[in-house]
């Protein structure tokens, strides 16, 4: 099986087996999978939403979700046979709230554009205030989480 580190602001899709590892706060992985055709990919976005200005770049959850949709469903994929998993966004500092609380604004975003665009969330592990990190298995569409102390200096 090919293994690949997913870095903020990225997204990985392939037809070919992949264990896809990542670290996450508050920012948001979606895992997409297809258990008919048996392949999927995975997403690391940072804010919730592309203002516009400058690239419209995975970094932002409205891009990074729908690309790879977009990518997934070039493998053959149709939409009604996807699912979704949902992980990060956690609150990492502990002011964080309202506005501010990037890793709940990300958290809805992923919702949102899922239930629009009907790819049903068959699981996630979302919020909080620990990082983790996970390994989805794209081939089994298995996630492993493990949630990830804060250090305290």
């Amino acid at each position: 099986m090919n293994e690949h580190f997913l870095y903020p602001g990225t997204l990985l899709a392939d037809k070919a087996p992949y264990a896809i590892t990542t670290v996450l706060g508050s920012c948001i992985s979606v895992c997409l999978w297809d258990p008919q055709l048996r392949h999927g990919g995975m997403n690391h976005y940072l804010l919730p939403l592309w203002n516009g200005e400058g690239l419209a770049s995975p970094k932002y959850g409205n891009i990074a979700i729908a690309k790879l949709i977009e990518k997934v469903m070039s493998f053959g994929s149709t939409k009604r046979n996807l699912q979704a998993k949902v992980f990060g966004g956690a609150a990492m500092m502990e002011s964080s709230s309202g506005l501010l609380n990037v890793g709940e604004r990300n958290i809805l975003i992923a919702q949102d554009i899922l239930f629009e665009e009907k790819i049903m969330i068959t699981g996630s592990d979302v919020g909080g205030n620990q990082g983790r990190k996970i390994i989805f298995n794209t081939e089994t569409g298995v996630v492993l989480v493990k949630k990830v102390k804060k250090s305290t200096g």
